[in-house]
This record gives structure tokens, C-alpha cells and sequence, in this order.
């Protein structure tokens, strides 16, 4: 396969990816965005916003960095599987799309059901690194998942997925404060709110990249 198919048109050129990567996973690589690592900051900076904001309440001027490595780790995996599983679910419409028709599971690199097991093993690994927190915690994270599931179907009955995203980029927020809490209090509350809003912007600016292939489409 040439460089050129290997190639997505909205990603960095000659990134560490397609340098230091085997060919074999090249692809699994790019399904998870990482030559990409701006998703990931945007999934991992709530969660550190609500765990800073825990150690303020708590008059605790001491990081808790091993919490904090936990979150680095798992918005890696996490944006990873929910990149893969957005690409599975549009896989026929980012066919179609200029920015899109060379990822992955469109470009035929990796098939629907090869996207399926990867999906399934980055989430196995993500419950590993859950599975340290607190029970609360961990039943309020695994609670998001019903909006991480459904936001790949929100672009067909809604215009505004963003506001779903920010609904799911930004649940860390409340995650991050429960994980020294224990519990859900007004402050998180109105820093997830925040951060939701933050999403809708950001992603609403993001979305204007295809509106010329999604009003084709």
C-alpha cells in the first residue's frame, strides 16, 4: 500500500506514528488518533479540573499524582475506543468525505469486525484502570458510557452532536471530584456545565470543516 493511502487527509504529515510504527499497526494507531493527542487532552483535562477542584474543598495542597497518572492513562485508551467505535458506526458516511475516506475502516485497512475486538480490548483495559477507584466512581464512569454509545448516532436525527460530545468529553469532570470524594456536590455539577459548553464551541468550530461533504451527503 503507498504512502498516500496510508495517509488521513486531517492528520499530521510524517507523524511519530506512520515514523516508529510497524505497518501492522499503523492503522490501529490512527483509529485511536494518537499521532493526534489534542482529543485526549480534551478528555483528560476535566477529569484533572474535578480532581483539583476535590483537593481545593478538601484543604489537601497535596496532588494526588497517582490519580492523576490513572486519568492520563485511561482518557488515552478511552478517546482511543471512542474514536473507533465513531469510525465504525460512520464508516459508509466518512466514505464519502474528503477529510475521512482514508481512515481506516473506510479505506478497508482494518475491517468492521478487527474495529469490533479492538474496541472490546481497549475498553477491557480501560475497566482495569476504573477498577481503582472508588465504587461510586467507578459506577458513575462506567453511567457515561450510555452517552459515549450513543453519540455516533446523534449527527443523523440532531444538529447538535456537539452538545452530546460535551455531555461525554466532560463526565471526567465529575469523575475526577468522586474519586477523592466519594460523592456528588453543586461545585463539580457546575464545572461539568462549563465544560459542556466549552465542548459545544470548540467542536461546533471542528464541525464546519465537512458542511460542503454533509449537506452532499
Amino acid at each position: 500500500m503507498s504512502e498516500a493511502s496510508r495517509r488521513i487527509a486531517d492528520a499530521l504529515p510524517n507523524s511519530w506514528v506512520e515514523r516508529l510504527l510497524p505497518h501492522a499497526a499503523l492503522p490501529y494507531a490512527q483509529l485511536m488518533r494518537l499521532d493526534r493527542p489534542i482529543g485526549w487532552w480534551l478528555l483528560l483535562l476535566p477529569c484533572w479540573w474535578g480532581l483539583l477542584l476535590a483537593h481545593i474543598q478538601l484543604g489537601d495542597a497535596r496532588p494526588n499524582l497517582y490519580y492523576g497518572l490513572l486519568f492520563f492513562l485511561g482518557a488515552i485508551i478511552m478517546r482511543g475506543a471512542g474514536c473507533t467505535g465513531n469510525d465504525l458506526v460512520d464508516r459508509d458516511i466518512d466514505a464519502q468525505v474528503a477529510r475521512t475516506r482514508n481512515r481506516p475502516i473506510p479505506s478497508g485497512r482494518v475491517s468492521p469486525r478487527a474495529a469490533t475486538l479492538f474496541i472490546i480490548a481497549q475498553a477491557l483495559f480501560g475497566l482495569l484502570i476504573l477498577l481503582q477507584f472508588n465504587h461510586f466512581t467507578v459506577w458513575l464512569a462506567i453511567a457515561s458510557l450510555l452517552i459515549v454509545a450513543v453519540y455516533p448516532f446523534m449527527k443523523r436525527i440532531t444538529y447538535w452532536p456537539q452538545l452530546v460530545l460535551g455531555l461525554a468529553f466532560n463526565w471526567g469532570a465529575l469523575v475526577g471530584w468522586t474519586s477523592l470524594t466519594g460523592t456528588l456536590s453543586l461545585a463539580p455539577i457546575l464545572l461539568y456545565a462549563g465544560g459542556v459548553m466549552w465542548t459545544l464551541a470548540y467542536d461546533t468550530i471542528y464541525a464546519h470543516q465537512d458542511k460542503e461533504d454533509d449537506a452532499l451527503i
